[in-house]
């Protein structure tokens, strides 16, 4: 019998293994990267398929049950949550590319620093007792919630879309949010999304047979899931709704390429004028304008001011608009602001206003100057020009001016003031600034903003999520006035009441309607444990993450 020849390779009698074999490490980390980029996409608005949110870290953490190298892991997990997050900040596209390639990186490679420890963890709960185990679903859950956590503050913030996000169409399971704050609900998500997981491997890897196929994980998962979800469904039976007031919302959707253009002042007016008036004879007992609305500054310009009170008047109706807003300081340059106003029928612009709390950016400010003031001719920052008579004034920089107080504005309405908290812009993506205006008493949230920067996509229904969970967060309705896109009005349950939409179906038009707010008195005076207690969550998450690792790190495998 002849000698193989050294040089040939030797393969069992069926021949070399397929292709798919012989690949398959990159073929599953192929898998993983399509899967992970679109349950990413579908999981959250404008698609409505909350459910996917269940399963999005499946992919990844099924993967890291199998030991994969941990280059190769984390190459595909990081490349595939930069691309998720491109996909869902495209919208960004319309202000500056540069803001998509930067920020969307970012925001997915934080995120995905959370599969990095999934890629340690996973594979410590194969031979592990079920204690063991559970601590390990718990505690990568609430490491979950301290990435997110810490994206309200990194860079000065920009927690858009957290996993919670996603159910914003589903009542149900968003009701734990005004215990733990939103918090709750992704780490419901994410024990959900890891139970699942460790079911998948047992079926499809561990070869189990009969009972033994069941995953004791998947149980637990089960029970956190029904278990968070039904707590507080008791507080949504039995509601005792009252009028809060008849509000008319006016969208002028001004095209951003002319909304500060000094020559289509007077056409801006009229629209407005158009369109509030159409609002008011809807029955609106209040009329509201969306953010930064005025061309003019009205506390500055003395025809702008008698402008807006001169048509309160004849409305006979208050109105709640945003504006640009200026403060002149004894020494030094003036103060600008992006603001919110109320202008009474019989009285005049009341002399109280709200000054923006947590200003964008690069866009209405340049953070760190000393060391990024460079961005500024990169990404453009509102330069503050505004017409004052026949001359034009500039705030320092072209930036404006953080608002430092809670300011609780007083809305007249038939039934008496209403005390409205606002957030103007974005400032209902941040749980803190709901949370300071219910407890400086506020009995409504008031969001006027302006989401035609970014087109007709995703971005207004990303953003009127957040809204949705400050809501359920403080046990406040929230009231939404946008320039072109998702306007009306959510209850203190979650439960989108009202949003304006024409005759084809689209939030992208200009109109006004009228909505009837109303609200449960059993809320009267009374607080959720999230606006009383804060963040608490967060704290016991970091102490299940840090337990979690332990009992991984410490303990045996069972033989």
């Amino acid at each position: 019998m002849s000698e193989a020849s050294p040089d040939l390779p030797e393969y069992p009698d069926e021949g070399p293994p397929p292709w798919w074999k012989r690949h398959s490490e990159w073929i599953a980390a192929a898998v993983v990267f399509v899967a992970t980029v679109g349950l990413a996409w579908v999981s959250f608005p404008p698609v409505p398929a909350p459910e996917f949110a269940y399963v999005l870290a499946v992919p990844g953490t099924l993967w890291a049950f199998r030991r994969p190298p941990f280059k190769r892991f984390a190459l595909t997990i990081l490349s595939a949550q930069a691309v998720a997050w491109i996909g869902l900040l495209i919208w960004l596209k319309e202000v500056s590319w540069i803001a998509v390639l930067l920020l969307g990186p970012l925001t997915g490679v934080w995120i995905g620093l959370w599969y990095l420890a999934a890629w340690w963890a996973m594979p410590r709960f194969l031979g592990k007792i079920l204690s063991v185990r559970v601590a390990g679903m718990l505690g990568l859950a609430g490491l979950w919630v301290l990435i997110e956590w810490t994206r309200h503050w990194f860079l000065s913030g920009f927690p858009w879309l957290p996993l919670a996000a996603s159910q914003w169409q589903r009542t149900m399971v968003l009701q734990i949010a005004s215990y733990t704050g939103a918090y709750g609900i992704s780490f419901m998500l994410i024990v959900f999304n890891v139970g699942f997981a460790a079911y998948a491997h047992r079926l499809f890897f561990e070869r189990e047979t009969g009972l033994r196929r069941r995953s004791p994980e998947f149980m637990v998962a089960m029970m956190v899931l029904v278990f968070m979800a039904f707590l507080p469904l008791r507080e949504v039976f039995g509601q005792r709704r009252e009028l809060v007031v008849n509000a008319g919302i006016v969208q002028p959707y001004i095209p951003q390429s002319v909304k500060w253009d000094p020559t289509q002042a007077q056409s801006i007016l009229e629209t407005i004028e158009k369109q509030t008036t159409r609002a008011a004879s809807l029955r609106a007992d209040l009329l509201l304008w969306p953010e930064s609305v005025m061309p003019l500054l009205v506390n500055g310009d003395a025809s702008a001011r008698a402008w807006v009170e001169g048509l309160s008047n004849r409305l006979h109706r208050p109105i709640l608009f945003g504006s640009d807003a200026v403060e002149v300081q004894a020494e030094g340059d003036p103060l600008w602001y992006n603001s919110a106003f109320v202008v009474e029928p019989e009285t005049g612009l009341q002399r109280h206003f709200y000054a923006k709390r947590h200003l964008v950016p690069f866009g209405e400010y340049v953070p760190f100057r000393p060391l990024l003031g460079w961005l500024n001719k990169v990404v453009p920052v509102g330069d503050g020009d505004f017409a004052e008579g026949d001359r034009s004034v500039k705030g320092a920089d072209g930036e404006l001016t953080r608002g430092d107080r809670v300011d609780i504005l007083l809305v007249p309405t038939p039934i008496g003031p209403v005390r409205t908290g606002m957030l103007i812009c974005y400032e209902d993506v941040f749980p803190y600034l709901a949370r300071e205006n219910a407890l400086n008493g506020a009995v409504i949230h008031a969001v006027l903003t302006n989401d035609a920067w970014y087109g007709e996509g995703a971005a207004a229904y990303q953003h009127a999520a957040h809204s949705v969970l400050r809501a359920v967060e403080t046990r406040r309705p929230v009231i939404r006035c946008g320039n072109g896109g998702w306007s009306g009005w959510i209850d203190e349950y979650g439960n989108t009441r009202g949003v304006m939409k024409n005759a084809s179906g689209t939030i992208y038009y200009r109109g006004a309607k009228a909505f009837t707010i109303t609200r449960d008195m059993r809320w009267d005076g009374r607080q959720s444990l999230y606006v009383q207690y804060g963040n608490w969550f967060v704290w016991v998450s970091a102490a299940m993450a840090l337990f979690g690792w332990a009992a991984l790190g410490v303990s045996r495998r069972v033989e």
